[in-house]
């Protein structure tokens, strides 16, 4: 009989040390590919699975060098098996020191970027039904996210509302749309195959579409959209023979994209319920944006931009003069610098927005932390020890902590040994880069919190219940006993 547990782990050592649970945010499966394929000929049919088999795996091509050999082996064979069996999934929890695990799609975040409508749909419903069936035993311990493609607002409310009916409660998104330069495209389908544009969901997005109707509807059927798609094949990350050089920093740009993307379009201020996952990408990214966002609102909000770049204000008296003190007589001169485009009459009237944070409804600095804090997750793996940026409350604007969420990872290259994760976590407070007070945070409420308050039964019969029940009952007291004193 084969070894399947990891006796005493070191993971296991510091959830023993824990008086609350551990919830992973982001474990993910290793799909069949043979069961991916019958539930595609299932769901669109033999003529489909034909032109699926010829066209082959997505995401994979000749010009860009995607993930290979990226799953355990070796003497962790048992890993791989585990993150294809859900039943030996849950089985193993506890030599991670997990108590329960969200998992996601490894096949779904390429298939979410398919550019045949049909193909795209056929695959995430064959998915999401696959993920249904694969996990239904295992509910107490772990649940799968549904793949959600969002080409269109139409097409990502008719996935959302199918994973709902298969009792699927959280789902995977791409906050962004690739599709070929229309231009191109229209004159030559082929050739337009070769480019690409990229759009967001939300700021501008392609076609004029409207999102809103999709977010509300994630917000009825508290089905948190979880943002877990890089920027790879895009054209800084297009090596056809270096997969590391493609794979560094893709997960960041793609959510840094969709976050900011949400902010400036005014999906925060108009879904201030909506709660979003970030996945994969760290935190490090997150707290660069919070404190950005800070700091460019400080010169480029309306007000200050009318009272200090007005050109209509320009001291033109003392430009002149300034020139004739210390121009060098040649052509930095008085008489030259009138002929330029920077005389207040030579300037351009702005017919475009002025107000960059008009959608957004970003008036002051405060309103940018109670958009981003209470509503943005940010999933980090164990040993990224850039999560500690997002509990710095010295750093932070407001001094405020980030929500980063425990995130192992499990099932991809960079985790081949699952007994592992939990303690390579716990390595930030023993180099005390975060307190054990952080970690808590990290490990255990920020997903809770995340997940219960978007659908209040989303723990309901699972391994964590009682402890998520309690600590939503502690937070929802706290505005109370704040507002007594």
């Amino acid at each position: 009989m084969r070894k399947i547990h990891t006796l005493n782990s070191k993971s296991a050592a510091v959830k023993k040390r824990l008086d609350y649970p551990v919830i992973d945010a982001d474990a993910h499966v290793l799909e069949g590919e043979w069961a991916v394929l019958d539930f595609v000929k299932q769901v669109g049919g033999a003529k489909m699975l034909k032109k699926f088999e010829k066209q082959g795996r997505p995401g994979y091509t000749k010009t860009h060098r995607s993930m290979f050999w990226a799953a355990p082996s070796g003497k962790y064979t048992i890993d791989r098996a585990t993150c294809m069996l859900p039943k030996l999934y849950a089985e193993r929890l506890e030599d991670a020191g997990i108590d329960y695990a969200i998992v996601y799609t490894t096949y779904g975040i390429s298939a979410n970027q398919v550019r045949d409508d049909e193909m795209r749909q056929v695959l995430a419903r064959s998915l999401n039904m696959l993920y249904a069936d694969m996990f239904k035993d295992v509910s107490d311990r772990m649940t799968p996210s549904a793949v959600v493609p969002t080409w269109t607002p139409k097409e990502a409310i008719a996935e959302l509302e199918f994973a709902h009916s298969l009792g699927l409660k959280t789902v995977t998104v791409s906050g962004e749309v690739r599709d070929a330069i229309p231009e191109v495209a229209k004159v030559d389908p082929k050739l337009g195959e070769k480019t690409q544009r990229i759009t967001s969901i939300c700021m501008e997005p392609r076609n004029g579409h409207d999102y809103d109707p999709f977010w509300q509807r994630c917000i009825d059927l508290g089905m948190l959209p979880a943002g877990h798609a890089g920027a790879q094949k895009t054209q800084r990350r297009q090596s056809p023979n270096c997969y590391s050089f493609n794979r560094l920093g893709t997960f960041s740009v793609g959510n840094e994209f969709f976050a900011r993307s949400m902010i400036f379009s005014g999906v925060c201020r108009r879904f201030p319920k909506l709660k979003v996952a970030f996945l994969e990408g760290g935190a490090g990214w997150a707290a660069q944006l919070y404190n950005d966002l800070m700091e460019i609102y400080e010169k480029r909000n309306i007000d200050w931009i009318y009272e200090h770049q007005d050109p209509s204000k320009l001291d033109v008296d003392l430009m002149e003069e300034m020139f004739d003190r210390y121009g060098n007589g040649r052509y930095l001169t008085k008489e030259r610098w009138r002929k330029s485009p920077d005389l207040p009459q030579s300037q351009k009237v702005e017919t475009r927005p002025m107000n960059d944070w008009e959608a957004s409804g970003i008036t002051s600095k405060k309103d940018i932390r109670d958009q981003f804090v209470p509503n943005f997750y940010f999933g980090a793996e164990a040993d990224d020890i850039m999560t500690s940026v997002a509990f710095n409350d010295k750093l932070n604007h407001f001094g405020v902590k980030l929500k980063a969420i425990f995130s192992s990872d499990i099932g991809h290259w960079d985790v081949p040994d699952l007994s592992k994760v939990l303690h390579e976590a716990w390595e930030m407070v023993e180099k005390e880069l975060i307190t054990e007070d952080d970690f808590r945070l990290f490990a255990f409420e920020n997903t809770a919190e995340m997940h219960a308050s978007m659908n209040p039964d989303f723990f309901k019969g699972t391994a964590v219940e009682d402890a998520v029940k309690k600590l939503m009952a502690k937070k929802k007291a706290r505005p109370a006993a704040s507002a007594a004193e």
